[in-house]
């Protein structure tokens, strides 16, 4: 296998505003002030120190980063715009912009605006019309500053958290609100996509899907459970608004295997949090992707390793996958790895560290771990040859 990445292939780590800004009053926040969920507080303290996270990215040889927007800080009261946070996330764009990193810019990861989420959030009906407004005036004001954006991070992940298992805000255990809040969030991309192109036709805008590997051995039921589950979390979705992407962002952590046998399989390799480490997926889910004939990046892919032992090993393995999807036709470009920092968790708090970069306990400290100097190789070299 030539081991060479295409020309122009985009290398980078993610992050959002919440897991790592610090100080951010939202939906998150007031559960976590009520005890629901771990409190975040100073986070990584990125709001004010993302320059220096910056030059980290640019020492691990990254050429693109993906951040996202805190909603909350844009538009605190609703219809009411604040213009001084517009102009800190214009800073944080033109400091990737000068050290030459492409902004990849996600306007919604999970959090919502205290009055969005008192309104009921995704289940109101004027959600995706509310959202749409709130993107539109982000892009016009961010301006031709960011070429790459993406509407949602992992819609299916936030509503079946929310609203299936109850373990993240508004804490529901409802299937047909699920569903609902599915389909706004179909709609709000939809809507948001349609008004993002009336600023400007060129942008490319995208979303970022969390899509799992369905699979089962020879037992029919267990075939049809998989592509059941196959159509209805990874492509259902995907289908509703594939007239309403320039790109697909995929992130990929998660394997589901139904047999028989699962009891007598060989035991995989986990992460700190139990994930199975199945790179073999990451080839799967990509061509399912090949129906859409989009652009895709590998938008999060990570591990929660503490010490440190998996990580390199990891991304190797994931990238010679993406690797072998690209040599058979899939238009990958671009991988991010989850994530730059060990940051906020959710509902895991701060124990999961999936960052390239330590954040040492009180001084809040940048310390770079070894596997990210792995990845830095490949990030120059823009090839696995020497993995």
């Amino acid at each position: 296998m030539n081991s060479k990445f295409p020309d122009g292939f985009f290398w980078g780590s993610a992050t959002s505003s919440y897991q790592i800004e610090g100080e951010i009053k939202n939906d998150w926040s007031e559960a976590a002030n009520g005890g629901k969920v771990p409190l975040a507080g100073k986070a990584c303290d990125s709001y004010n120190r993302y320059e220096e996270d910056f030059d980290v990215a640019k020492e691990l040889g990254q050429n693109a980063h993906r951040l996202s927007i805190e909603w909350a800080r844009i538009e605190p009261k609703e219809g009411e715009f604040n213009e001084a946070e517009i102009e800190h996330y214009r800073k944080v764009i033109d400091a990737l912009l000068d050290r030459g990193i492409e902004p990849f810019v996600t306007l919604w990861h999970f959090t919502l605006p205290v009055w969005f989420a008192e309104k009921g959030g995704f289940e109101n009906s004027d959600s995706p019309e509310i959202f749409a407004r709130y993107c539109k005036y982000v892009v016009e004001k961010i301006g031709e500053r960011v070429k790459f954006w993406l509407t949602i991070n992992e819609p299916m992940v936030y509503a079946s958290n929310g609203y299936l298992r109850g373990k993240w805000p508004p804490f529901r255990k409802n299937i047909f609100k699920f569903i609902n809040v599915v389909d706004n969030l179909i709609m709000s991309h939809n809507l948001a996509y349609k008004k993002i192109k009336g600023l400007n036709p060129s942008i490319q805008i995208g979303i970022a899907k969390n899509n799992i590997y369905f699979h089962s051995g020879n037992v029919i039921v267990y075939q049809a459970l998989s592509s059941f589950l196959t159509w209805f979390w990874n492509l259902r979705f995907l289908n509703r608004i594939s007239y309403s992407v320039d790109f697909i962002g995929l992130n990929y952590y998660f394997h589901r295997r139904f047999t028989h046998y699962e009891s007598r399989k060989t035991k995989l390799p986990a992460s700190d949090l139990g994930w199975d480490i199945f790179p073999e997926g990451i080839f799967h889910v990509l061509n399912q992707l090949r129906r859409y004939n989009k652009t895709v990046f590998i938008t999060e892919n990570g591990i929660a390793d503490a010490e440190d032992r998996r990580r390199a090993k990891y991304i190797v393995e994931h990238l010679k996958q993406v690797k072998k999807s690209i040599d058979a036709g899939v238009d990958v470009k671009g991988y991010f790895y989850w994530s730059l920092l060990d940051n906020f968790e959710w509902s895991e708090g701060f124990g999961p560290k999936f960052g390239l970069v330590e954040i040492e306990s009180g001084t809040l400290a940048r310390k770079i771990k070894p596997s990210a100097r792995i990845y830095e190789k490949i990030c120059r070299s823009n090839s696995l040859e020497n993995e």
